[in-house]
């Protein structure tokens, strides 16, 4: 069974614990891809942690599936992709989040003292850790795919892959630095963490941080994983990646990833 609807204005897909909806069981917050899978409903496909008993949340991203903006997209991204698009993508979920959880919470009955899990890709990822490290409720255990860990890195790689080159002025500079968890490292210590990558994945500037991310929470003491998925590219699902679709391979292999980590922490 699979609710859908809007809560404090973000669109949300919701699906009960494997054992059944009851008020105690722990949440999982997932955050979508801009890449396939780019909406709620989408990734909640893709990734619909099959078998965890727990509530398993799934929101939209500001300007992203039905609340894509009238101007086109690929024209704000290519004026300026960091203050036109991914400021507001990942800093707006960070401020939806309180009202839009706690409208759920209240939604679905869910105790205010329930264990919280985050899961996100790429962009999704980066808001899911912002989260973590600034967000409340607070989250004890996050699973980040593909992520992006140091934006500055992950921007300058994709405009390299389009052969053109992101010119950083000083108020995308102060974006990049509150959206560099390397740097931000200490935020998340208190955050169970598994990264996973997909050897295919063709952008350095995504695979790289997280290995260098992973050693610096490693060498912290914090709880930290990295997983790589062979034959995953960046994507998790195929275009448009905007209604439900088959699960692939490589999503499968990553939902049982993330199954396992949850599972583990929510128990511990």
């Amino acid at each position: 069974m699979e609710f859908s609807g809007v809560a404090a204005g973000v669109p949300y897909v919701v699906s009960p614990p494997a054992g059944g909806a009851r008020s105690d069981a722990p949440v999982v917050v997932g955050y979508h891809l801009l890449d396939a899978p780019r909406t709620e409903v989408a990734f909640a496909a893709a990734l619909p942690l099959d078998g965890l008993d727990a509530w398993r949340v799934y929101l939209g991203l500001p300007m992203s599936g039905s609340r894509l903006p009238e101007t086109d997209i690929w024209q704000l991204v290519l004026e300026d992709a960091v203050l036109n698009v991914h400021r507001h993508v990942v800093l707006g979920a960070l401020d939806e989040f309180p009202a839009a959880f706690a409208a759920i919470r209240e939604r679905f009955e869910i105790d205010a003292d329930v264990p919280i899990g985050l899961l996100g890709g790429s962009m999704g990822a980066a808001a899911a850790q912002l989260v973590a490290a600034e967000g409340r409720p607070v989250a004890r255990v996050a699973v980040l795919v593909n992520p992006v860990v140091r934006l500055r890195d992950s921007i300058n790689a994709i405009a390299a892959a389009h052969d053109a080159k992101y010119h950083w002025t000083p108020p995308s500079n102060q974006i990049a630095a509150r959206l560099d968890f390397l740097a931000r490292a200490a935020d998340l210590d208190g955050v169970a963490l598994r990264y996973i990558t997909g050897a295919s994945d063709s952008y350095d500037g995504f695979i790289g941080p997280v290995e260098k991310i992973v050693a610096e929470l490693a060498g912290r003491g914090a709880t930290v994983d990295h997983q790589v998925v062979p034959d995953m590219a960046h994507a998790l699902a195929d275009e448009p990646g905007i209604e439900a679709a088959p699960q692939t391979p490589q999503a499968r292999e990553v939902d049982r990833l993330a199954v396992e980590w949850f599972r583990r922490e929510f128990s511990s």
